[in-house]
């Protein structure tokens, strides 16, 4: 229920667009910032008022020519940060730190024993460049363009995401998702999904991770229209606090990596505002 307690946990004081940093998420935020290259220039450009401008166009989906001039650095300045993180692994590193401190904050073990699975097909805009092999259609949902395929832990944090063709069926896509993951998380033991997962491709995948087991959760047949069903529901949620961000409304991206990076980037939001309450 909406109250003024909760209105006062979540109100943005200050100027500025709603999506930008607080002082206390910049405070979270700012240690993880990698410092400027040595030897080289200083860093003259304001990384706060740049992180400011990367939210603005994951909230509103702008265009990166379409960045306000009025608070954010030059455009170009911001889409070669943001370009250079991704590169670097910088993105992922940050929501490593961020989704393991959020994790303690919660009462959890900074690493997951247990994930849910399933995908997300977005719908492609006309665009140019990107890979053929990276757009496809999916038939189920009737859907040309990307997935979105993630594995989060119980809580609706991601462990993983992979970003491919939505002509790949999920059954397919599950080996993307579960490569090398006890490499990161050494401690998962098991994972739930819906009924797509139950074929050979899936059991072959969870076979090469050591002590790592599938339990599919299955619709019975006297269920009719929308049923929340156990765990499945989690990662259901985490696919609509995405689409809380007009970035991943749609594929606007011409990369796929690019996508996946503004994935990335509103997880780290969610986790920086959660632990600056």
């Amino acid at each position: 229920m909406w109250t003024e307690e909760h209105r006062a946990t979540y109100r943005r004081e200050g100027g500025g667009f709603p999506s930008n940093l607080t002082d206390a998420e910049w405070q979270r935020l700012e240690p993880l910032i990698p410092p400027a290259t040595p030897g080289g220039r200083p860093r003259k450009t304001d990384m706060r008022a740049a992180m400011n401008a990367i939210l603005y166009l994951l909230r509103t989906g702008c265009p990166w020519r379409y960045l306000p001039k009025d608070g954010f650095p030059p455009r170009s300045t911001v889409y070669n940060i943001f370009r250079k993180f991704q590169r670097e692994g910088v993105w992922d590193a940050i929501w490593t730190e961020l989704h393991m401190a959020l994790r303690e904050r919660l009462g959890r073990e900074a690493s997951p024993t247990a994930a849910i699975i399933d995908s997300q097909s977005l719908k492609s805009a006309g665009k140019r460049g990107g890979k053929d092999d990276e757009v496809g259609y999916d038939a189920g949902k009737k859907v040309k363009g990307r997935k979105i395929h993630a594995l989060v832990d119980t809580l609706g944090l991601p462990i993983r995401v992979v970003v491919h063709s939505a002509g790949i069926q999920d059954r397919d896509g599950a080996a993307q998702v579960l490569d090398k993951i006890r490499g990161s998380f050494p401690w998962l033991e098991l994972v739930w999904a819906d009924n797509g997962y139950n074929a050979h491709q899936v059991n072959a995948a969870v076979a090469k991770v050591p002590a790592l087991r599938l339990e599919i959760v299955k619709r019975t047949d006297d269920m009719k229209g929308f049923v929340v069903l156990p765990r499945r529901w989690v990662v259901e949620r985490t696919f609509s606090w995405f689409g809380r961000n007009r970035r991943l409304a749609k594929d606007w991206e011409n990369l796929a990596d690019t996508l996946k990076a503004f994935v990335t980037l509103a997880a780290i939001q969610l986790a920086v505002r959660r632990l600056a309450r």
